[in-house]
């Protein structure tokens, strides 16, 4: 008789579980911690969005998994007006439940299995990795598939791009996006590029300030004009503070989004009628992306200066809610050395071996709590 198996999936520990004695360590601060480990927005939720939220409340039949017409009218128009993507036919458009839920579940629904390999950037979002895991598929580290011997290259079936970076900032340009497009191509493999960091370029990334707009994996001059083994994966949690309402969305490749309406119709994978209401606001309200990011352009200029008096270099961070930092020591040292001043930072080994040396520190604190962040360092 086969012996009993324990219930659950057999996973790693959450790894944030790791940080209780530096928070811990932190709240001892007699002014009180400072919270920039995590990208959890902390400013107001547009009123624009909070009154299309009420204004959809009665809604007591069933949303379709698909999503509006109106809402997938509203997300082509926005990729067109904000990421230069012209043409996105509506159905090639899919709401989901946050942007997480995709990455994570993208491989199973991809039909991926033992065998099939996952490559995602060597400093990246966890979730890629646990993404592979839960299909039963390999996850490797790679900036480039030409680092993979050719037995790995062989079973490469999909590449995560992730620009702008989290954790790193790091954006990736028209002509790197198109070398990984036309590779992952010649392999068979299909391209998911997280975008959800896009609104917020910084420098050269900044259109407020002369800059270019971060290109999107959907571009026509990334893209070749054929979306084939292409989908963009985007979020308003950053842009919108819509992290509550759990809002995001997939675009690209035709028969890809019709194979994935239909298995989510199946898993009853549908974002709430009230929700795609209020994307649907927000995407269509340029004005407090804006406002929101100047708050983060504010937060930002604040933090550096006091982070380089602090003793740490920046590295890359040229898009996103994050500043990439390295004291030129151990991970776990950098963080105690930030508890022990009330702030808490993001270990940067959280995201993989080659994140060893480094922090991540969250411009979404509260503006009184960075300025206190700011001084403490300063000191």
């Amino acid at each position: 008789m086969t012996p009993n198996r324990a219930f659950g999936l057999d996973l790693p520990d959450y790894p944030w579980d790791a940080m209780a004695p530096y928070v811990e360590e932190a709240r001892k601060h007699p002014d009180g911690a400072v919270n920039l480990s995590i990208g959890t927005p902390v400013d107001p939720t547009p009123e624009v969005v909070q009154r299309a939220l009420r204004d959809a409340s009665n809604a007591p039949g069933y949303p379709t998994t698909h999503g509006t017409i109106e809402l997938r009218e509203a997300i082509s128009e926005w990729y067109r007006r904000r990421r230069s993507v012209v043409g996105l036919d509506p159905a090639d458009i899919l709401p989901t439940v946050g942007s997480k839920e995709l990455v994570a579940w993208l491989p199973t629904l991809l039909g991926l299995g033992a065998g099939d390999v996952v490559v995602r950037p060597t400093v990246a979002y966890p979730t890629y990795d646990m993404g592979a895991h839960f299909a039963g598929a390999t996850p490797v580290a790679a900036d480039s598939l030409a680092e993979l011997d050719p037995g790995t290259r062989a079973r490469v079936r999909l590449v995560w791009i992730n620009s702008p970076s989290n954790p790193t900032g790091a954006v990736q340009d028209v002509e790197a996006l198109r070398a990984v497009v036309d590779e992952a191509r010649a392999l068979g493999a299909m391209v998911a590029s997280d975008e959800c960091y896009a609104e917020l370029g910084w420098g050269v990334w900044d259109p407020a300030e002369g800059g270019n707009a971060v290109p999107s994996i959907l571009d026509e001059r990334v893209s070749g004009g054929s979306l084939d083994q292409l989908l963009s994966v985007y979020s308003l949690s950053k842009q919108s503070n819509l992290a509550g309402y759990r809002a995001a969305f997939v675009a690209g490749d035709s028969a890809v989004l019709a194979n994935l309406v239909n298995s989510r119709k199946h898993a009853g994978m549908i974002v709430p009628f009230p929700i795609q209401e209020a994307m649907r606001a927000a995407l269509a309200d340029d004005m407090h992306v804006a406002a929101q990011k100047d708050l983060y352009r504010a937060r930002r200029n604040q933090l550096i200066p006091a982070l380089e008096a602090f003793g740490l270099t920046i590295s890359l961070s040229d898009a996103g809610l994050y500043l990439w930092a390295t004291a030129g020591e151990n991970t776990w040292l950098t963080v105690k050395r930030f508890a022990e001043l009330g702030i808490i930072v993001g270990p940067g080994t959280f995201y993989g071996d080659a994140g060893n040396g480094f922090v991540r520190v969250a411009l979404t604190g509260a503006d009184e709590r960075v300025a206190a962040a700011a001084a403490r360092l300063s000191m």
